[in-house]
């Protein structure tokens, strides 16, 4: 007989009960309390930072008021994002034993590729895009992520249902450039949702189903639907009270002033090319960096995974990292050179005293 796990559906919350239910069932899962656990969750519109982000420093707190966006901090690292009710939220705890491995990076492919699966089986071409992403064509349709704590593993991930990628935009803080209507087109370019790809909007039991059913077959068990046990309810009632407060939203607080945007534009025989840094000032350190101009490079995405590999790391490595970037991809830069992006970098961050170095 296959072992059973558990499958629950938590419904559309406010994001202080989400990320408290965070906290219950990888406490419980880590004390044995309750059985391994596919979790589906929505969020009501809620910007989530990150563990050790500052609100003032990541998110646009004047419009987040405007329009009713609720902001808390996860209680995992990573960056912040905006999470509504377009979203599909699905989460698995696990015990480390139950996985075979221990290495990050194949439990996450194990569990994106049978995710990839489950959007599979509703007729989308989707697969798995190392790092963490699910794509349909290039385009993302799901990011993931994944914790320990101790033996217990909080795997999390997303699917775009109907998202809406200006709100999104908006809710970050990010620089002027990047809300124009030609940026926001182009980010809409590299996002995936379900309900466009099928013509239709699902519905939201048969989307679980697929991805439930995905998950049983890559784990050979099967699953029972359950609830919420008095010993999780316990834990969420106490995290809730920690969680649902202003002293955890803004339990780091760093001015904007800390991590200023500077932005510069270098022209090059290969089209013109504009960065925008939000960089640490403290630490020298590159928290966010946004490319646009006018150049052409193909894939169109690599830009997208650049900003990537570029975000919250030393200044001093910015060189080596760019290098490294293209020395491993197949990329047409159409004209422009690796040491173009670095240039123009090392031309925003000049305009800091003493001089910050790119070597």
């Amino acid at each position: 007989m296959k072992p059973a796990w558990r499958v629950i559906d938590t419904g559309l919350r406010r994001a202080a009960e989400n990320i408290a239910l965070n906290r219950a069932l990888l406490e419980a899962r880590q004390a044995d309390e309750i059985p391994n656990t596919l979790r589906f969750l929505r969020f009501q519109p809620s910007a989530l930072l990150g563990f050790h982000q500052s609100a003032e420093q990541e998110l646009n707190l004047d419009y987040c008021r405007a329009q009713g966006i609720a902001i808390q901090r996860r209680i995992t690292g990573g960056g912040a994002i905006y999470f509504d009710q377009t979203q599909l939220g699905w989460e698995l705890y696990l015990h480390k034993r139950d996985l075979g491995m221990a290495d990050m990076q194949a439990i996450t492919r194990r569990i994106c590729e049978a995710a990839a699966r489950g959007i599979q089986a509703l007729g989308v071409d989707a697969q798995f895009r190392p790092r963490n992403d699910i794509e349909v064509d290039g385009r993302k349709i799901s990011g993931t992520g994944g914790a320990f704590n101790g033996d217990a593993l909080m795997f999390q991930g997303t699917l775009l249902i109907q998202f809406d990628v200006e709100k999104m935009l908006r809710v970050l803080r990010i620089p002027v450039e990047k809300l124009s209507d030609k940026a926001i087109a182009s980010a809409r370019e590299r996002v995936a949702n379900l309900a466009d790809l099928l013509g239709n909007t699902p519905e939201m039991q048969a989307v679980q189903a697929a991805l439930t059913q995905a998950f049983a077959d890559e784990f050979g068990i099967t699953f029972e639907a359950g609830d919420i046990s008095p010993m999780e309810q316990a834990r969420f009632d106490s995290a809730l009270a920690e969680i649902d407060t202003e002293d955890w939203v803004h339990m780091l607080h760093q001015p904007q002033s800390g991590v200023p945007i500077v932005e510069a534009m270098q022209k090059f025989p290969g089209g013109l090319v504009r960065v925008s840094v939000a960089y640490d000032r403290a630490h020298q350190r590159i928290k966010q960096i946004w490319f646009s101009g006018d150049f052409f490079v193909s894939p169109k995405r690599v830009m997208v995974d650049l900003e990537a590999t570029l975000r919250d790391t030393d200044a001093a490595d910015c060189n080596h990292r760019v290098h490294a970037f293209f020395a491993e991809r197949e990329v047409d830069l159409l004209g422009l050179q690796p040491a173009d992006f670095v240039a123009v970098i090392q031309s925003a961050l000049s305009q800091f005293e003493p001089q910050v170095s790119v070597p």
